[in-house]
């Protein structure tokens, strides 16, 4: 069994984000439906509600370094 991401995999989280949504900016999404996006992602195996702003920014700008590269 693989392991699963936690929301302090940020950079993992990013890459898996970018690779299901390559076409899409991070910074045009809010928070509520990037927090939605990683809960839905097949690898996601942490607590919904252990979630903090924080987390949330620093996984945003690590997919937006991804998305930057890619583009």
């Amino acid at each position: 069994m693989s392991k699963r991401l936690t929301w302090g995999d940020t950079e993992e989280i990013a890459v898996s984000l970018h690779e299901a949504h390559p076409q899409t900016d991070p910074l045009s999404l809010r928070f509520t439906d990037l927090h939605r996006w990683i809960c839905e992602l097949e690898e996601f195996g942490d607590d919904p509600q252990a979630s903090n702003e924080h987390k949330l920014e620093a996984i945003q700008m690590a997919w937006l370094e991804e998305y930057q590269d890619a583009n």
